[in-house]
């Protein structure tokens, strides 16, 4: 009987094997056609997304940034940077950036900044000076009443007779 067995359980796994051996070389592993569509299906979408995020963005007025626009379109900041958006994206990035280096560069604004800087400057300084010479004063005064306090502790004091 247990020959029996053994000999049942042999074919078994030999059939198995025949099975396997011909299976994989009649049907392909996989099917990469229907890969490569799911594959471009998810893109697709990602860009539709990024697009409508960055539209918003354009529409409410804020910063246009890689990660934000990832953030709010759900993809990944290395999806916008491979993607056909990528020099949209830095054209807008770059369209915000000259007011703000105007402004820095405009002589006569720099120079109404410096003094208007330097009258703060100023006015700290005197509140400062004016401040530690407060804090000063106040130090002497503790350390005379600190003084005249260890000269009392060191009199003898008289005895009262009761």
């Amino acid at each position: 009987m247990h020959r029996h067995v053994r000999l049942c359980a042999a074919a078994v796994a030999e059939d198995r094997h025949e099975r396997d051996d011909a299976g994989s070389a009649t049907m392909p592993r996989g099917n990469p056609d229907n890969l490569r569509a799911a594959a471009q299906r998810k893109r697709t979408e990602a860009t539709h997304r990024a697009e409508a995020a960055l539209a918003e963005l354009i529409r409410e007025r804020q910063p246009v940034t890689f990660r934000g626009l990832a953030k709010t379109a759900g993809v990944s900041v290395d999806f916008l940077y491979r993607s056909s958006l990528r020099a949209r994206i830095e054209e807008l990035r770059a369209a915000r950036r000259p007011h703000a280096e105007q402004t820095v560069n405009d002589p006569k604004l720099e120079s109404q900044v410096a003094r208007a800087l330097a009258v703060q400057l100023r006015e700290l300084k005197r509140r400062h000076r004016e401040e530690l010479a407060e804090l000063r004063h106040a130090l002497a005064v503790a350390q005379g009443e600190n003084l005249e306090l260890r000269r009392r502790l060191r009199r003898p004091t008289p005895s009262v007779p009761q």
